[in-house]
């Protein structure tokens, strides 16, 4: 009995294949609205080292990014869902940039335990507050993609088989863990899907060559190996290769230079600092 014990003890710490969920791309066509929503709304912060001009602007939220270059705009079929430090403080900012994205798809409401937004192009983002999805008080637990009825089954056999990660199927959805702390979720639905417009995510993972040969042998990499990393869109099914869904996924090695990359992260909660001058007049920033 203590040797079983000890067994799921130790499975429990094991993790799969797919290490991180690094970042969610979607194009958007105006950097300053963009700006108003991401960074002034929901808090986040603008890398200050990478992609800073304005043809894209990549956003840092905890260990995760949102990339988001200048161009017709993309939505993500489901919603992301993320944390943030504090909701009280998200709903007052997010009341401050309605007037300034009045005209838009932007929107927001309080779902009691959670926060729904809308970008100004139609992403939605479920914000929660600290302590819902473990330790994590700044970050991206999740995506949740709308796919279609039938198509959970075959989604998790494809990420237990290609990607060597745990999955399984729960109330309709296929649920992928990545890492200690992260999730795919794909929630089945009956209501038509908008066609899919390229927007991708990107992970890390550990075997990088076993998928990597699987969906070559299979005419599905959609991008060979370029900078420690290679692209695919088609989730099928191993058992009889019918496509089941379409999300690019961008894979990315351990050797990749990003890789651990220390992401800078304010605090929007925090009081305003006062610095007093060589006049002594007091100034706020």
């Amino acid at each position: 009995m203590a040797v079983m014990t000890q067994t799921h003890a130790a499975l429990a710490e094991d993790v799969g294949n797919i290490m991180s969920l690094e970042h969610v791309n979607v194009t958007q066509p105006d950097p300053l609205k963009a700006t108003v929503f991401y960074i002034v709304g929901l808090g986040f912060t603008r890398d200050p080292y990478m992609t800073v001009g304005i043809n894209n602007m990549w956003v840092n939220v905890g260990n995760s990014q949102f990339h988001l270059p200048t161009r017709e705009p993309q939505a993500l079929r489901g919603h992301t869902g993320l944390v943030v430090r504090d909701l009280s403080a998200l709903k007052e900012r997010l009341a401050s940039v309605e007037q300034q994205l009045e005209g838009t798809k932007f929107s927001w409401s309080d779902k009691g335990d959670y926060v729904e937004a809308t970008c100004p192009w139609g992403n939605v983002y479920h914000l929660y507050g600290p302590g819902r999805f473990g330790s994590m008080t700044l970050g991206m637990p999740y995506i949740e993609f709308t796919v279609p009825r039938g198509t959970a089954d075959g989604i998790t056999r494809f990420y237990q088989q290609v990607f060597e990660a745990p999955a399984r199927v729960e109330d309709g959805a296929a649920v992928v863990d990545i890492g200690s702390g992260q999730q795919l979720i794909f929630r089945e639905t009956d209501a038509p899907l908008p066609e899919y417009d390229g927007h991708h995510i990107a992970v890390y993972v550990t075997n990088f060559s076993g998928p990597m040969r699987w969906l070559e042998d299979r005419g599905l990499v959609s991008e060979g190996i370029r900078n420690h990393q290679f692209r695919f869109q088609e989730i099928v099914d191993p058992e009889d290769g019918k496509p089941l869904f379409t999300i690019e996924h961008e894979v990315r090695s351990a050797r990749h230079p990003f890789f651990h990359r220390t992401l800078v992260n304010r605090e929007p909660e925090a009081p305003p600092m006062v610095i007093v001058s060589r006049t002594g007049v007091s100034q706020q920033q």
